[in-house]
């Protein structure tokens, strides 16, 4: 288990405090989902789902590259 992990409601990550996913969160999950990017698109689309409820004052555009527009 990872040590950043998000901080609800905020989505900020409980090690360093950064937007979730923080960069150390996007290697890790780069890693464990190597032979699957499609599982890690739908995982972090879920989490962007819950985000956009819990953060209703972000705009659609800036969850979506926060959660998303970081994947290849």
């Amino acid at each position: 288990m990872t040590a950043h992990g998000p901080v609800l409601p905020l989505w900020l990550c409980e090690a360093c405090d950064r937007p979730w996913p923080c960069a150390t969160r996007r290697v890790q999950l780069l890693g464990e989902y190597a032979t699957s990017p499609v599982a890690l698109r739908i995982y972090l689309a879920s989490r962007l789902t819950a985000a956009a409820q819990d953060m209703s004052w972000a705009s659609a555009d800036t969850l979506d590259r926060r959660f998303l527009g970081w994947l290849a």
